[in-house]
């Protein structure tokens, strides 16, 4: 498996991610791919090797490896690395789609960009984003609900009893070094969790950031006045708006009519009165 080649996808990713995804892609590399690599294939390579029954029936120890590890745990670490960093390259994918789209762009405008920043998650890389986040922590979980029931849990017994044909009867068998295989299963367990965590945390981060960037916008926005001029919502109840501003003018000049009328009234009784 090239891991360098894993190690530049990931890289690349990075200058484009959040404070969290800056987090999940040292967990990842640290205490994922350089544990895998390093501790991990060591530890399970001696699996078929040294498995053990108390049974010398020919095809005996062969089926019941094969029903107490279905799947490697290697391969299987190994496939859930490369599914969960999948998803990185729809935001890498959607960045160059941009700046390809900002190059011609550039070439036809004589000089103007379409995009200020190709890589800020703003439109449709926003959603990109959020949904590459989506996956990773979905493909997570279910590499962990997959071996949660491959293996009946993540424990790793120290003796497991095998009854299949060619099995003469119920035959016992062992595993080599089970209590260093049950921690390092249990460490990827953890750290897997630890990575859909960081995913959660950071799917939170931007949903809130763009709930106050949205709201800080809407508190910048025009008066009111002006955006009933602009809302095509607005444009139906528009003709109710103009009977009623013209009501309230026909008031206005009948209590200015009853106002002279009354004024007009009193002026000529004081009239009188002087007489």
């Amino acid at each position: 498996m090239n891991w360098s080649a894993l190690e530049n996808l990931l890289s690349g990713v990075n200058k484009y991610s959040t404070v969290f995804g800056r987090v999940w892609l040292s967990m990842v590399f640290v205490f994922r791919v350089l544990v895998f690599v390093v501790a991990a294939q060591r530890v399970w390579g001696d699996e078929s090797k040294d498995f053990v029954c108390n049974t010398r029936q020919p095809g005996c120890t062969t089926v019941c490896y094969d029903s107490i590890f279905p799947i490697s745990h290697v391969r299987l670490w190994a496939l859930q690395l490369i599914f969960v960093t999948c998803p990185s390259l729809m935001v890498v994918a959607h960045v160059k789609y941009r700046e390809e789209k900002d190059r011609k762009y550039v070439m036809l405008h004589q000089g103007s960009h379409l995009y200020a920043n190709p890589g800020k998650k703003r439109g449709g890389l926003w959603w990109t984003y959020l949904l590459s986040l989506i996956f990773k922590a979905g493909i997570d979980t279910c590499f962990l609900y997959i071996l949660y029931r491959i293996y009946h849990g993540y424990d790793m017994p120290r003796l497991s009893k095998c009854r299949l044909e060619p099995c003469p009867n119920t035959v016992d068998c062992f595993i080599s070094r089970p209590t260093e295989k049950r921690i390092f299963t249990l460490f990827m367990v953890v750290t897997s969790a630890l990575c859909v965590l960081m995913c959660m945390c950071e799917m939170i981060y931007l949903i809130c950031k763009r709930i106050q960037k949205v709201h800080k916008v809407t508190s910048l926005a025009l008066p009111r006045s002006q955006y009933r001029k602009a809302d095509p919502t607005l444009a139906l109840s528009q003709p109710n708006l103009s009977r009623k501003e013209k009501n309230k003018e026909k008031i206005y000049i009948y209590i200015f009519k009853i106002f002279f009328f009354f004024f007009g009234i009193s002026a000529l009784f004081d009239s009188h009165s002087r007489e």
